[in-house]
């Protein structure tokens, strides 16, 4: 009997302690899941508005006279004495001498041919006198007769007279000539370079000065092909030469030490090829009376001058004009969506009409009234919950903050006390003095910024630091240091 116990009780045991555990496990109950939803994200938005937008195009080129000349002598000497403006960068008139050339040659062949044109005259009234009396004799001894040319003297008559269109050819060569001893300027201009000087023996083909005319500057201006589409321009065709009277605007900029001063122009004329190396096309703007004195204090605006256009295009009608940065792989940007659930971000595709480093036209894709998503969001799924901003309030909130005096505003949180990045922005504006407020776009991104690094995204916040930083070191603002000296 014992024996039987020492063997039945262990199996006894084991077999209790095997039912209660399957016992336990088939009526046991499953534990309550809690699914974990991290916080929507905030992001600042703006109502989408339809506008219109006028396109600028930018282009550079150098600034050319409209008119160069050569001066060359058209007869041979000896020059005498040169003009007061006859000098290099000098401004002179049209119609001042600029050169003179020793005149007694020419003077004397002035004489010369007068004299033989009055010889001419001379002959050629013989001649009619001697015609007009072999006439008479002729009818009074042959009445009725018709007489012969060379009886009427008719052929010697015609020669005179053809001696005395000669000689007052010669005359009038000789008077040239003596003419052409002074050189005259053939407009206003000024004199670029000069080769000559009194007491030199210039000829024909010399060159003896370049000049330019100063009423018209022209810049020659590189465009691509789609920003020349962008301009409302006549197209040329074949017989037809239209001229471009109130061609689109252009203003000209160029940096003269630490001033920036501007020109304006128009767009009178397209070339007629395209470049062969670059596959540009050039237009041609011209400014008027560039040396001219000015009310604004400008500089004369110099040939050869470098500068920087800035072209008026076509407007563009109904459009959308949104930050370049928040158009996406050129194809799409983020709205915010509202419904009863709340917000979430969905992707809209849209076409670009245009496109510069700072904003992007859209003129398909959207509709007035969406709200488009400002804030950067890297990973931006289909329907991810977010807690949207109006940019307007964002922009009074930052504007109020930093209208408020420093003593005010209570002690800034540090990143140590639980401040962190966002703290840190509020120490920034607390640094800055009241009467050199933050400008308005700065206030934006920074409370954008802020919140987004609130809710756990931070990668928007450096760079608007180093925005403040800048605006700041520009106005002689000292700013504290970022959390752990970066």
């Amino acid at each position: 009997m014992k024996r039987a116990l020492q063997i039945l009780l262990p199996v006894l045991i084991l077999g209790l302690a095997v039912g209660f555990t399957a016992m336990m496990v088939i009526f046991r109950q499953e534990p309550p899941r809690q699914q974990f939803q991290a916080p929507p994200r905030e992001v600042v938005t703006r109502a989408l508005e339809r506008t219109d937008y006028q396109i600028t195009l930018h282009s550079q080129g150098s600034v050319r006279a409209r008119t160069t000349s050569t001066l060359i002598p058209e007869v041979r000497g000896r020059v005498v004495s040169i003009g007061d403006n006859f000098q290099e960068g000098a401004f002179f008139e049209a119609g001042e001498v600029l050169i003179e050339i020793e005149k007694a040659d020419y003077e004397a062949e002035l004489i010369v041919a007068e004299a033989n044109y009055a010889q001419a005259e001379l002959r050629l009234a013989e001649e009619e006198a001697q015609g007009n009396q072999a006439q008479r004799e002729w009818e009074r001894l042959n009445p009725g007769l018709p007489a012969n040319r060379l009886t009427l003297r008719e052929p010697q008559l015609n020669q005179a007279a053809a001696a005395v269109a000669s000689a007052a050819a010669r005359v009038r060569t000789a008077q040239l000539n003596l003419d052409r001893t002074s050189l005259r300027a053939p407009y206003a201009g000024r004199v670029l370079t000069k080769s000559v000087d009194v007491g030199q023996y210039v000829s024909p083909g010399n060159q003896l000065a370049q000049v330019f005319a100063v009423d018209i500057a022209e810049v020659r201006l590189p465009l691509t092909a789609s920003q020349y589409a962008r301009l409302e321009l006549p197209s040329v065709y074949r017989g037809e030469n239209p001229t471009i009277e109130e061609g689109p605007e252009v203003r000209l900029s160029l940096q003269i030490a630490d001033n920036q001063h501007q020109w304006t122009g128009r767009v009178v004329r397209a070339e007629g090829a395209v470049d062969p190396r670059s596959r540009q096309l050039f237009i041609v703007a011209q400014i008027r009376n560039p040396y001219g004195r000015n009310d604004q204090g400008r500089p004369p605006l110099k040939v050869g001058s470098f500068v920087e256009a800035e072209i008026e295009g076509e407007t563009l009608t109904d459009v959308f004009v949104v930050p370049r940065n928040l158009v996406r792989e050129n194809s799409y940007v983020l709205l915010v969506h509202s419904d009863e659930k709340g917000d979430v971000l969905r992707r809209r595709n849209v076409k670009l009409e245009w496109q510069t480093d700072e904003v992007a036209v859209i003129s398909e894709g959207l509709t007035a009234g969406e709200k488009l998503c400002l804030t950067q969001v890297p990973l931006a799924l289909e329907d991810y919950p977010v807690r949207a901003l109006p940019e307007a309030a964002v922009v009074a909130a930052a504007a109020q903050a930093n209208a408020t005096p420093a003593a005010q505003r209570g002690p800034p949180r540090s990143a140590a006390a639980g401040g962190g990045p966002g703290g840190f922005g509020q120490a920034l504006l607390d640094a800055i003095p009241a009467d050199q407020p933050l400008p308005q776009e700065l206030a934006a991104k920074l409370a954008a910024a802020m919140a987004a690094a609130q809710a756990g995204d931070r990668s928007a916040l450096r760079p608007v630091m180093g925005e403040i930083r800048a605006w700041a070191e520009a106005n002689g603002i000292a700013l504290p240091g970022a959390p752990g000296g970066r």
